[in-house]
């Protein structure tokens, strides 16, 4: 099972990927993850990559399609595997069909509203990288996985967070359509709560 999922930021992609990967066993894969690990690490490409995420601008696509075609050679991913926040373009999708099969892609939907309040509520833990949101958080301050700080990332800041749509609406809505000319594409309306989200998902997938 090879899957897809699309969205503009703060729809879920992140939270029901783990969720999936978590059931069936098969790896969750961030490009945004491993791109702020790198940043984080203060690695080549992290460095390169910290000037256009800072932004909420894209990082070019050969440097993500590279750091992607290596992860799947990765033994874990022999069973099947999640690319949650790849691809974002018309041309990394092309460059993907040149070395990776997909089996579907969930097009994940909300409105702005939903999204501004998803993404504005959203916390992160400085040191492990796990989300919260404050709905869920009951005024902690710190990692329920490691202790650490959690904080309110920049690119979760609400005037970042409209650029971030705007860069989405430009630049990923396109694969969409490239997926649905496919036959891929598979539409969900992710406006519940995650519980129920999820559920449908299982469901348009056929894995209840």
């Amino acid at each position: 099972m090879n899957l897809i999922f699309l969205g503009p930021p703060g729809v879920g992609k992140g939270t029901h990927a783990k969720l999936l990967s978590e059931r069936f066993g098969i790896p969750q894969i961030s490009t945004g993850d491993m791109l702020r690990a790198n940043i984080k690490q203060g690695t080549q490409l992290g460095l390169a990559a910290k000037a256009y995420t800072n932004k909420g601008e894209l990082v070019p696509d050969q440097v993500v399609i590279d750091m992607v075609r290596e992860r799947l050679r990765q033994p874990d991913c022999e069973k099947g595997y999640i690319l949650d926040g790849f691809p974002r373009t018309v041309p990394q999708a092309e460059a993907l069909a040149a070395f990776a099969r997909i089996d579907a892609v969930v097009d994940l939907e909300a409105g702005e509203d939903i999204i501004l309040g998803n993404l504005g509520g959203r916390r992160v833990c400085r040191d492990c990288g796990a989300t919260y949101h404050i709905r869920r958080l009951d005024g902690a301050t710190t990692c329920a996985a490691c202790g650490g700080e959690l904080i309110h990332r920049a690119d979760d800041q609400p005037d970042t967070i409209r650029h971030r749509l705007e860069v989405y609406h430009r630049q990923t809505e396109p694969l969409i359509t490239y997926y649905r000319e496919t036959g891929l594409l598979i539409n969900v309306l992710a406006e519940g709560d995650i519980e129920h989200d999820f559920a449908l998902i299982l469901k348009v997938l056929d894995l209840e």
